[in-house]
């Protein structure tokens, strides 16, 4: 039979309390990603790798909250709370390899920043936009990959109940929880992948970020030095917010974390962080809001 999705501990009424903010920060999420796209096209001045890259970013940060927050309300509302295991292991699958992509993205991301700060003279020759064409290229593809042999792996272990997925998406957790057979390999190529993913990339951004960091204390004018900080300080916020709850999910042996707890955090990562970036980059960086500010007067 097919698996039921569970909701979050919670009454009727803050249910439906939840499907209106679910459904509100999901429409926000959209139209502020879809704005962020729209704006760098029609902005020649902003259509350079660094707003290429957060474009992709904006681009995922859609699909990424879209393969969640539906099926959620339908949860939540209790009119779609069953699901087959071909589409739980397609959800699975879909939701891992975004967020395994948007780990590459961000590692990008910050290494474009160390090129455009330590190597400015050099950035426009060593960024082209044929080479971040590649290395956006790469993040999408690498991140597909890493996941591909685990959904695999999950999806050759045999499910014979309870058929109740405590939580209101399918998590490499939850469909381990429901297995018969044994688990062990998948939850080490689970920690293996995870180690390689976010480990990995975080490392790539916390070098990146070591090296830009020491080039901008270096810079004598302290107005210099706000400058260079002002380009990286949205990237950096979102890079902290991300791995954050990315690690506490997923760089762990086994699963270690209470149901209710993954679901909260889960809620945060693929709710929350999605609806942050779009007005951290624009709240954050004045280029942005000096496009913003044209669009609205040409309005």
């Amino acid at each position: 039979s097919s698996p039921t999705l569970k909701t979050l501990p919670c009454t009727w009424h803050s249910q439906v309390s939840l499907v209106v903010v679910f459904a509100l920060t999901y429409s926000l999420t959209v139209i502020g990603n879809a704005s962020i796209i729209a704006l760098v096209w029609m902005n020649s001045n902003l259509q350079t790798p660094m707003y290429f890259f957060l474009c992709n970013l904006s681009f995922l940060e859609i699909w990424y909250t879209t393969g969640v927050v539906p099926k959620a309300i339908g949860v939540m509302l209790g009119t779609s709370q069953t699901i087959s295991f071909s589409l739980c292991i397609l959800q699975l699958f879909f939701i891992l390899s975004l967020g395994s992509t948007e780990c590459f993205l961000l590692s990008v991301m910050a290494y474009d920043r160390y090129l455009a700060i330590c190597y400015p003279l050099r950035y426009s020759s060593l960024m082209s936009s044929i080479f971040s064409a590649r290395l956006a290229l790469s993040s999408w593809l690498g991140g597909f990959l890493a996941i591909s042999l685990l959904a695999f792996m999950t999806s050759r272990l045999t499910f014979c109940g309870p058929d109740v997925i405590n939580h209101f998406l399918c998590d490499i957790d939850s469909c381990l929880a429901l297995s018969c057979s044994d688990t062990g390999h998948v939850e080490l190529a689970t920690f293996l992948v995870s180690i390689i993913v976010v480990v990995a990339s975080c490392v790539v951004t916390l070098v990146s970020y070591i090296y830009i960091i020491s080039s901008i204390l270096r810079i004598r004018s302290a107005h210099g030095r706000k400058k260079a900080f002002s380009t990286c300080s949205a990237h950096l916020s979102v890079v902290t917010i991300w791995y954050g709850s990315t690690m506490f999910l997923y760089v762990k042996p086994s699963a270690q974390n209470s149901p209710d707890r993954i679901k909260l955090v889960n809620t945060f990562n693929t709710v929350v962080t999605p609806l942050l970036n779009p007005f951290i980059y624009t709240l954050r960086n004045k280029e942005v809001k000096q496009a913003l500010g044209r669009a609205f007067r040409k309005k």
